[in-house]
């Protein structure tokens, strides 16, 4: 019986430490978001102006004189009507970007590495060192 059983397959045990490594660069990526609202735009039309008085003759031009110094009433400015605003409805399209994650570069024990972290590390980056031996035919997911 003891020569029908499996052979037994001893894991060995990992052995981890926590350590820092140089923070080489930081990249952020971005998330582009979209929005549009409509909104209130005015833009004022000028009402025509009335036409300059057509050139009147030497005659006119006295009896006018004349005319002024015996009346009190100066004859009224032409009126000029007010901009009158127009408005109207406009969509407005606005793009905000934020940051969703850093892309991170970082050199530990003389080799470079990079990360996508949730935050930025600044310039130190603290990483979880992790040492086993190699069995062969065991399957380990390699990074």
């Amino acid at each position: 019986m003891a020569q029908d059983a499996p052979p037994l397959t001893v894991l060995p045990v990992e052995n981890v430490r926590l350590d820092y490594a140089q923070v080489l660069a930081v990249e952020p990526v971005y998330q582009t978001l979209r929005a549009s609202r409509t909104e209130m735009r005015c833009e004022e039309i000028q009402a025509p102006k009335p036409a300059p008085p057509q050139d009147e003759g030497r005659w006119s031009k006295i009896m006018d004189s004349v005319k002024g110094v015996f009346t009190r009433d100066p004859e009224p400015a032409p009126k000029t009507e007010p901009a009158k605003p127009s408005c109207r409805m406009v969509p407005v399209e606005r793009e905000f970007r934020r940051p969703i994650a850093y892309d991170v570069d970082y050199v530990y024990k003389g080799f470079k590495y990079r990360s996508r972290l949730a935050e930025d590390p600044g310039n130190r980056l603290r990483i979880r060192v992790s040492v086993m031996p190699y069995v062969p035919g065991q399957n380990l997911a390699t990074p």
